[in-house]
């Protein structure tokens, strides 16, 4: 029951983030034609036919019932009858001057602009949580993969297409991950240190296939970070519910049990080989065929020697004998809290933003706009965030990428948009008279059913991506051979 109040309660402040963040944007649009003395229809939240509204000193203030923007009905702008309805006031307007509509569409983008600079302040004191693989060392190749046989553990990459690297994850300009996502062409180089030695290899990527309404996969070469190989669990008689899957049950000492592995060791070696991480140890367990290895394993300041012999669990579980241990995945993840200030906040979401246009506009990219997210994909990258540890100063963080993300977005020289009635307003002033007002609204009805239509695009992939394809397996039962 606290379970479902926790989802109700995050789901309500997701929905009010939402709701803020058009309020002001729209807020700043309605305040600038106050202003400048422009006729006011209509203050609405989200499109479509009003589920609530409120006449107020001449202004109809409602809430639609599509979830996706809101609008405030300037009729002396560029006509939108279609999407926000017929002028309220049937008497003729005056005309308002050019110089009037360019103010009034910039409020809104300021405003965002505005909100986001607040909450970059209050990042800033509070702070904003960052989730970094610290390493550049290759701690595994998957086999059958694009990098199997041209990257090995132990490499250290620098460059990714010449450009450096320093993380695997975490540095959104410059990490490993990062860089093999915005590949362009079939091909990646890669510049790497191997025993000393500096060397560019190259090798293309895989994508993995998707059905057609879910997004498609990003590049990736089969690779895994550098990272400590510490046992989380060794898998004994009688642990049940506790392990990964929920649905196991094990009977029997593992041989990681037997070997006398414990919670915390780190493995150092495999029969004198250096282990670089995860996926680099379970390869040399098959790499000797799974048989007995010498173990140097690291317990706390001491460092001692053990023995292992992976077994064939007896009742089919796995297809090759197994060691039985759950190795800590989240051993290769640092968590640290930076106070950015307010600026660098706001240079960094413009560069996001910046490289996410390069990309998507590119066309040799391996990224399109299927990998956008529309107002369900956002709304849940919010609940997840207010999920993780810190969830608020992830969502506060996240809050002023977006507030930025809507501020430029908006000011694209696309018609129906900010931008657009700007790049309108100053063909008016260099004619000298307005554009036929037929032609404006044409123009603009045209190009907000595309957005409409590209935001519901959008919005199928969000929910495809959701669509889980894999059966509910029952019980299953791990039994090792009794010693």
């Amino acid at each position: 029951m606290t379970e479902f109040f926790y989802t109700v309660l995050f789901i309500f402040v997701v929905v009010m983030l939402f709701n803020v963040m058009i309020f002001i944007h729209e807020l700043g649009h309605f305040l600038a034609a106050r202003w400048r003395g422009l006729q006011v229809d209509r203050f609405q939240i989200w499109f479509g036919k009003p589920i609530w509204k409120k006449e107020i000193n001449g202004v109809q203030y409602g809430l639609g019932w599509i979830p996706a923007g809101g609008f405030v009905a300037l009729p002396q702008m560029a006509a939108m009858e279609s999407i926000e309805g017929d002028n309220l006031d049937e008497k003729p307007l005056p005309p308002v001057s050019p110089l009037d509509k360019i103010i009034v569409a910039f409020a809104g983008p300021l405003f965002s602009l505005m909100l986001a600079v607040l909450a970059a302040l209050a990042v800033w004191g509070m702070g904003k949580p960052q989730d970094a693989i610290k390493s550049n060392v290759i701690g595994g190749v998957q086999e059958g993969s694009a990098a199997d046989g041209i990257l090995r553990p132990g490499d250290k990459i620098l460059k990714i297409d010449g450009e450096p690297v320093q993380w695997f994850h975490g540095r959104i300009f410059d990490d490993i991950m990062t860089r093999i996502m915005l590949t362009e062409g079939s091909d990646i180089d890669f510049e790497i240190e191997r025993d000393g030695v500096v060397q560019i290899v190259t090798t293309q990527f895989n994508i993995a296939e998707t059905p057609w309404y879910k997004r498609r996969a990003l590049p990736r070469v089969g690779i895994r970070p550098g990272s400590p190989v510490i046992v989380d669990q060794a898998l004994d008689e009688g642990v049940t519910g506790e392990v990964i899957p929920k649905n196991l049950s094990v009977i029997g000492m593992s041989p990681a049990s037997k070997s006398g592995l414990k919670k915390g060791d780190q493995i150092l070696k495999i029969n004198d080989k250096v282990v670089y991480g995860i996926g680099h140890a379970n390869q040399l367990f098959k790499d000797f065929d799974y048989q007995k290895v010498n173990l140097l394993v690291k317990r706390g300041e001491e460092e001692l020697s053990l023995t292992v012999t992976p077994e064939m669990p007896l009742n089919g579980y796995s297809e090759n004998p197994m060691l039985g241990v759950y190795w800590d995945s989240e051993a290769m993840v640092s968590t640290e809290i930076l106070h950015p200030n307010p600026w660098e906040q706001i240079r960094d979401s413009l560069r996001t933003m910046w490289m996410t246009i390069k990309t998507i506009s590119s066309p040799t990219s391996n990224v399109g706009v299927d990998q956008l997210s529309g107002p369900i994909g956002i709304a849940r990258t919010k609940f997840l965030l207010l999920q993780e540890p810190d969830g608020w100063l992830r969502v506060l963080a996240f809050f002023v990428l977006f507030n930025v993300n809507l501020a430029v977005l908006n000011m694209m020289p696309l018609p129906v948009l900010d931008g657009g009635h700007i790049v309108m307003a100053i063909m008016e002033w260099v004619r000298g008279k307005p554009l036929p007002q037929r032609l404006l609204e044409f123009v603009q009805t045209a190009f907000a059913l595309l957005l409409m239509g590209f935001m519901l695009y959008i919005t199928t992939k969000d929910i495809g991506d959701e669509v889980n394809e894999t059966k509910a397996e029952g019980k299953r039962t791990l039994e090792w051979p009794k010693s």
